[in-house]
């Protein structure tokens, strides 16, 4: 009988450590939406970069004619 209600509070231990909560629920979907943030960031630097790119490179051909 003691084994048997020992395995039960055992089971009960590891079921409740299983358990999500509402701060660890809210931490993840804030960790999400920063790195959404992040993402979408990162992706306005590389279009702004490829931009500077393409403007470098037509200043450059532009000089290059110029001088021929």
């Amino acid at each position: 009988m003691k084994k048997l209600v020992f395995m039960m509070m055992a089971i009960g231990c590891f079921t409740f450590a299983s358990c999500d909560s509402n701060t660890e629920n809210r931490t993840e979907e804030g960790i999400e939406e920063v790195e959404d943030g992040a993402d979408e960031v990162g992706d306005d630097i590389e279009e702004g970069a490829e931009d500077v790119k393409d403007g470098v490179e037509e200043g450059a051909e532009e000089i290059e004619r110029e001088v021929q």
